[in-house]
C-alpha cells in the first residue's frame, strides 16, 4: 500500500492510502475530539465534531476528519477559531451532555432550549447493533431537539442481554434503558 504526506498542525506525518485524517491524527499522536467514532464502526461523520480545516490547493474548507481521507500535500488545522466555534455549538446542542468538553471549550451553559439529557446522541448503540450484531434493536427517533435513542419493544430483551454496545455509550443512556426494563 502506498503512502501519503500531509501536514498537521505544522508537523509533517504519513499515513496509508484510505486512512482518515482523524486516523492520522490519532496515529500521530494528535487529539481530534469525537463523539461518533468507533475503531470497531464505519466511519460516519454524524456527530461532527471531529470538524477540521483542511486547505488542499488554494481551496480550504472546513470537514469532518473521519471520514475525510488524508491525501498528498493537503494542510490540517485541528484547533482555528473556525473549527473551535463549530465545536462550541455542537457542545451547546447536546447540552449538558458533555461536561469534559464544555469545560475544555470554556462552554457554561447553552444558548439554545435544550432539555436535561443523558445521551449525547452520538449513535454508537445504534450503529453497533446494525452494522455489528444485525439486529436493529436499537433506533434514533424524533427529530431535532425531541432526538433519543430507542429500543424496539419486539426485540427488547434481546437488547437487555446482548449489552455489548454499553462500553460505547460514554453518557450511560443505554445501559439505564436496559436497567430500567428489569428494575
Amino acid at each position: 500500500m502506498s503512502m501519503v504526506m500531509f501536514e498537521i498542525n505544522g508537523k509533517k506525518v504519513s499515513a496509508e492510502e484510505g486512512t482518515t485524517v482523524l486516523e492520522a491524527a490519532l496515529a500521530n499522536g494528535i487529539h481530534i475530539p469525537t463523539l461518533c467514532f468507533d475503531k470497531r464502526l464505519k466511519s460516519f461523520g454524524e456527530c461532527r465534531l471531529c470538524m477540521v480545516e483542511v486547505t488542499k490547493g488554494n481551496r480550504t474548507r472546513l470537514v469532518a476528519s473521519c471520514v475525510y481521507p488524508a491525501a498528498d500535500g493537503i494542510v490540517v488545522k485541528t484547533d482555528t477559531e473556525k473549527v473551535r466555534n463549530i465545536r462550541k455549538m455542537i457542545i451547546e446542542l447536546l447540552w449538558p451532555s458533555l461536561p469534559g468538553l464544555a469545560a475544555e471549550y470554556g462552554v457554561e451553559k447553552s444558548r439554545f432550549e435544550t432539555g436535561p439529557t443523558d445521551c449525547n446522541l452520538c449513535g454508537k448503540c445504534v450503529r453497533y447493533c446494525s452494522e455489528v450484531k444485525k439486529l436493529n434493536a436499537v433506533f434514533f427517533k424524533g427529530r431535532g431537539i425531541e432526538r433519543e435513542i430507542a429500543l424496539v419493544p419486539d426485540l427488547m430483551n434481546e437488547c437487555v442481554y446482548c449489552r455489548e454496545c454499553f462500553d460505547l455509550c460514554s453518557a450511560g443512556r443505554i445501559v439505564d434503558m436496559c436497567d430500567k426494563q428489569y428494575a
